[in-house]
């Protein structure tokens, strides 16, 4: 397996508009001073796990659910906004890779963001390590892996 350390760009090709549910969710986010948590949405298993997990997350108090897309690709946003002016912003990565940790470095800085690996949480023994498609565990373990994720982000955010 390659490894690189290799630091690179992404080109974004602008557009004028921006989401309007983005505007009216990244405005009412900071004025209710809400954690952004953003995960990884990778069309595997792991990005899965991630995802459902931040969603748990997110409908804790005082977190909410953010939109990684808008955040990474409309730099002037409210959302982005939202994610600039958080205290904190809580990123569940779906493993080793740390993907969206990595970009979202770029945007908030390393300072206010609480990155987790939800792999790291529940793979205990490697059962999952092979594991590609996200319909390759039924959906009750996947419910499980992910609340086992959620819980332990939450727990972590509460000390």
């Amino acid at each position: 397996m390659g490894r690189s350390e290799l630091n690179f760009n992404l080109e974004v090709q602008g557009m004028k508009a921006v989401c309007p549910l983005g505007e009216v969710i990244g405005a009412k986010m900071i004025a209710e001073n809400k954690i952004p948590v953003i995960s990884c949405e990778g069309g595997c298993f792991r990005g899965e796990i991630a995802r459902m997990a931040a969603h748990l997350v997110g409908k804790q108090e005082p977190f909410m659910r953010g939109c990684h897309g808008e955040m990474f690709t409309a730099p002037t946003s409210a959302m982005t906004d939202w994610a600039k002016k958080a205290e904190k912003v809580v990123v569940i990565d779906g493993c080793f890779m740390k993907c969206h940790g990595r970009v979202m470095i770029n945007i908030i800085g390393k300072e206010n963001m609480i990155q987790f690996d939800a792999l790291r949480i529940y793979n205990k023994g490697n059962k999952y390590t092979d594991i590609m498609l996200y319909d390759e565990v039924s959906e009750e373990e996947r419910k499980q892996l992910a609340q086992q994720v959620a819980d332990k982000v939450l727990s972590e955010l509460s000390t």
